[in-house]
């Protein structure tokens, strides 16, 4: 490995929901950048799935798997760090779900799921990590959405979840800062992953071909004109994990693309 991508080396990082997608992504850059990682997910199928491909990488990983919604999954996840590796510097809270709903047709039920993984999970889990992040003067960064601060339609549930986690982050900034701990949240625009691809699934043909259309449709609502990939969140992640952002705190970084830079409305043409 070149000498960047050992930023990180000696460090130990703990990414929830970091068997697929944007978690996945953020997983395989902090190891490929010398962080031994404890990768988490719901089911151990894809957690070792992603724990084999940051080791075929030459990467150190170890997985645990739960719903991130029960307090005990993210205690067992520290504790797996601690006995594996003796330290944990960086939590990366990566884990959400997506439910569509507007204020009438979102159910008791649906709003619970949504705040119980998207938000009292991130909660269970920087409240478990914290204490030995503390000793350490590590970070906490929480992935959040543009819809924190945009919203689309029919995603209450979703956007509320999301600003929640905005708030979050400044809380527990102000907060950690005593003990030297950064806290950032960063916010990505559309990011293939498969989240994304089931909704594209759902709002075309169902084909492989009408899925891409889909896809590179979507991508036009950002200014570079495509979706993000799930390691360029990772790599941002990456620098807030490092030292050259150790004057980062309590910041709500947008990785979108350009997607809120832009006004929606096109400019008239002239005949």
């Amino acid at each position: 490995m070149s000498s960047s991508a050992q930023v990180h080396a000696g460090t130990v990082a703990l990414v929830t929901g970091g068997s697929q997608g944007i978690g996945r992504g953020i997983a395989t850059v902090l190891a490929a950048h010398g962080a031994s990682v404890v990768v988490h997910g719901l089911t151990q199928d894809y957690v070792d799935e992603t724990v084999e491909l940051i080791r075929a990488a030459g990467g150190e990983a170890i997985g645990v798997w739960g719903p991130i919604s029960e307090e005990s999954t993210v205690l067992d996840a520290v504790g797996a760090a601690l006995a594996t590796y003796g330290r944990l510097d960086h939590l990366v809270t990566a884990a959400g779900i997506q439910r569509y709903g507007d204020s009438v047709s979102t159910s008791t039920e649906t709003w619970d799921q949504v705040f119980d993984v998207n938000v009292k999970g991130v909660f269970f889990a920087a409240r478990a990590a914290l204490p030995y992040i503390r000793a350490v003067s590590g970070t906490v960064s929480i992935i959040s959405s543009v819809q924190a601060s945009a919203t689309q339609n029919n995603v209450v549930a979703y956007t509320a979840s999301k600003g929640a986690l905005n708030s979050l982050t400044r809380a527990m900034a102000v907060d950690e800062a005593a003990y030297g701990v950064r806290v950032n949240s960063i916010a990505p625009g559309s990011v293939d992953t498969p989240m994304l691809r089931t909704s594209a699934a759902e709002w075309s043909d169902g084909t492989p071909e009408g899925i891409e259309r889909t896809i590179a449709n979507w991508g036009t609502a950002h200014a570079l004109g495509r979706v993000a990939q799930p390691e360029e969140i990772g790599e941002v992640a990456s620098f807030l994990a490092s030292s050259a952002a150790s004057f980062v705190t309590g910041s709500e970084l947008r990785v979108d693309g350009g997607m809120l830079a832009r006004i929606a409305a096109a400019l008239p043409t002239k005949d």
